[in-house]
C-alpha cells in the first residue's frame, strides 16, 4: 500500500505557494509542481505551440528549466529559484517517488528507477530545450535521463553533485549505513534529515525555522522516511574496497556502480551544451574533486567556485546562487542567438577560490 507524506503546512507552506500537480506510475503518484508564464502547461510540445498558440518567432513553452533534488530534499529546496525564474521560464520540479509530497512506496528504489521515472516524466509532458539545473543524486539523476535522450536538452546547471562512482564515502555517510543501527537513525530517528539542516551549511549558521520545517514536513514517520534511507544504502562502495554486504545489497550496489559508470562515461558527449557548475568548496560530501572531474569532462564549463559555502549552495548563499543562474541563463540565450552555439569557457564569480 502506497504512504502519501502527511504535512503539516502552517510554518512552511507560504514559502511554497505552488499549485501541486501529479503523474501516476505503477509504483504511485509522483508530485511536481509545474510553474511559469501562461504557456507554460504540461503536455504543449513546440509543434504545438507554434502551430495553435504562438509563431516560429516566439518563445515555445520547451523553454524548460527541469529542477531535480537530492537527498534529504525534495522540490522545496529549489523554491526560491522557481519563484525568480518562473515568469520567463517554464520551471518544472518533481519529487521523486518516495520523496518530498509523492507517494512513498513500500519498496526502495535504485539509482536507474528514479531516472526511469524522471525519464517518462520528461516524456509524458512533452519537454524540450530542457536546462537541467541539479543538486546531490539529483544531478546523478538528472545527467542520467539527459544522456538517454540528450536530444531534449540544452543547458546544464549544476550544484554540489556527482555522476560517477565515488572514490570514497564520507564517515558521517558510513555512519549511517552501518548495519541495523545506521536504518534505526536514518528511518527511524530522522537524524539525517534533521542533521542535514545544518551540517550543509558554512556560510550561514542555521536555516529558518520555517525553512527547516519544510524539509523535514514530508519526512515524518518511519514509512515516509524509506527513502531517505534508500538513497543512502544506494550510494556503492567504491571499488577498491571488498562488499562484505550480503548477496541481495551488493547486487543493488554493483549496480548503481555500473550505472554510475555509464554516466560518466558519457558526460564528454555533453561537453558541447552550455554548462554551469557552481560549488561550495566547504561541501564535506561532494568535495572540490567531485567539481574537478565535472572540468575534465567539461572544459568550457562556466564554474563559480563558492569558498565559504556549504553542500546547500541555494539556502547557504541564495542570492549569488540565483544571480549567477540568472546572468549564465541570459549569457548562454545570448550567445545562442549570436553565434548558434555555446560560447568560450568563462571562470568567474563572486566567491571564486583559486
Amino acid at each position: 500500500m502506497f504512504q502519501t507524506a502527511q504535512t503539516h503546512a502552517a510554518d512552511w507552506r507560504p514559502l511554497y505557494p505552488f499549485q501541486s500537480q501529479w503523474m501516476e506510475w505503477p509504483d504511485g503518484r509522483m508530485h511536481y509542481v509545474d510553474e511559469g508564464p501562461e504557456f507554460g502547461v504540461a503536455g504543449v510540445s513546440d509543434a504545438d505551440w507554434t502551430q495553435n498558440v504562438g509563431s516560429a518567432t516566439e518563445s515555445p513553452p520547451s523553454k524548460t528549466l527541469l529542477f531535480v533534488h537530492g537527498n534529504p530534499t525534495w522540490s522545496f529546496h529549489w523554491r526560491r529559484l522557481i519563484l525568480a525564474l518562473r515568469s520567463r521560464y517554464r520551471s518544472i520540479a518533481p519529487d521523486h517517488l518516495g520523496c518530498g509530497l509523492s507517494d512513498k512506496p513500500p519498496r526502495l528504489l535504485g539509482l536507474d528507477e528514479h531516472i526511469e521515472n524522471l525519464v517518462a516524466l520528461i516524456n509524458r509532458l512533452k519537454l524540450e530545450n530542457i536546462t537541467l539545473v541539479a543538486q546531490d543524486w539529483g544531478g546523478a539523476i538528472g545527467l542520467g535521463a539527459m544522456l538517454r535522450m540528450p536530444e531534449r536538452f540544452s543547458r546544464i546547471v549544476l550544484f554540489n553533485t556527482g555522476a560517477f562512482p565515488p572514490r570514497y564515502i564520507p564517515w558521517r555517510i558510513r555512519a549511517c549505513r552501518l548495519p541495523v543501527l545506521g536504518r534505526l537513525a536514518v528511518q527511524g530517528g530522522g537524524l539525517f534529515s534533521r542533521a542535514a539542516l545544518r551540517m550543509t551549511l558554512a556560510r550561514r549558521q542555521r536555516l529558518d525555522p520555517a525553512v527547516a520545517a519544510g524539509y523535514l514536513a514530508p519526512y515524518n514517520s518511519w514509512q515516509n522516511r524509506r527513502a531517505v534511507y534508500g538513497f543512502v544504502r544506494d550510494i556503492p562502495r567504491p571499488r577498491r574496497r571488498v562488499s562484505p554486504k550480503p548477496a541481495s545489497e551488493s547486487r543493488r550496489d554493483s549496480a548503481t556502480w555500473h550505472t554510475l559508470a555509464d554516466i560518466e562515461r558519457g558526460l564528454p558527449t555533453l561537453a558541447d551544451r552550455h554548462a554551469l557548475l557552481v560549488w561550495g568548496l566547504r561541501d564535506w560530501c561532494f568535495r572540490p574533486d567531485c567539481l574537478e572531474r565535472f572540468v575534465e569532462a567539461w572544459p568550457h564549463a562556466e564554474v563559480h567556485r563558492l569558498a565559504d559555502v556549504g553542500h546547500w549552495v541555494v539556502e547557504d548563499a541564495p542570492d549569488e546562487s540565483l544571480a549567477i543562474v540568472q546572468r549564465f541563463l541570459n549569457k548562454s540565450e545570448e550567445d545562442t542567438q549570436t553565434h548558434g552555439g555555446r560560447g568560450e569557457e568563462q571562470q568567474c564569480g563572486s566567491g571564486v577560490a583559486e
